[in-house]
């Protein structure tokens, strides 16, 4: 959605550069949290209501997240992303305001598609070798897709590396059926 991006690249790059001393990474997570909570509809459908104060749909996301200590810069952009009617952004400014942080310091989300959970010491070795592979640095999440059967898929940004059997079984039918 382009139009979306268009919108949240200014408040991904005003955070960016308004968040003094505060380590990226947790406003990258804050953001996420917060991005969460804004793509519920029933949150979105309150919060277009033209009878709701924009303090009160604020007051509703803090509520909703008690747990999680927003830094200063992050409770002020939510309240401006709130008061502009930009709620349905947040999901891409944290996108993007992460892509920002991943830049400055050299690094890639990576997602790993596994038939199987992975655990600790198994995800060290693999990210080591798609480090070597994609030639940086990555922070890999894990996502378990049983229809994979086997192996993995790996996202990082725009590139695919699929190893998985769904993927082989796929070439092999192509190729039986050309």
């Amino acid at each position: 959605m382009a139009e979306l991006a268009t919108i949240a690249r200014p408040y991904a790059e005003a955070l960016f550069k308004a968040r003094g001393q505060s380590n990226p990474r947790e406003l990258a997570d804050q953001l996420d949290a917060l991005g969460q909570v804004a793509s519920l509809h029933e949150l979105r459908q309150f919060a277009d209501n033209p009878k709701v104060q924009a303090t009160a749909v604020y007051d509703v996301i803090i509520g909703a997240l008690k747990a999680v200590a927003f830094a200063p810069a992050v409770q002020n952009l939510l309240r401006t992303v709130i008061e502009n009617g930009r709620l349905s952004a947040l999901p891409e400014i944290a996108a993007q305001y992460r892509a920002l942080v991943n830049a400055q310091s050299g690094v890639s989300d990576a997602t790993v598609y596994s038939a199987f959970p992975i655990d600790g010491t198994q995800l060290s070795d693999v990210v080591a070798a798609l480090e070597k592979r994609f030639g940086r640095k990555l922070n890999a999440s894990v996502v378990v897709e049983p229809e994979l059967i086997g192996g993995i898929r790996v996202v990082v940004g725009d590139e695919v590396l699929d190893t998985s059997v769904k993927a082989r079984l796929e070439q092999m039918k192509v190729a039986l059926t050309a």
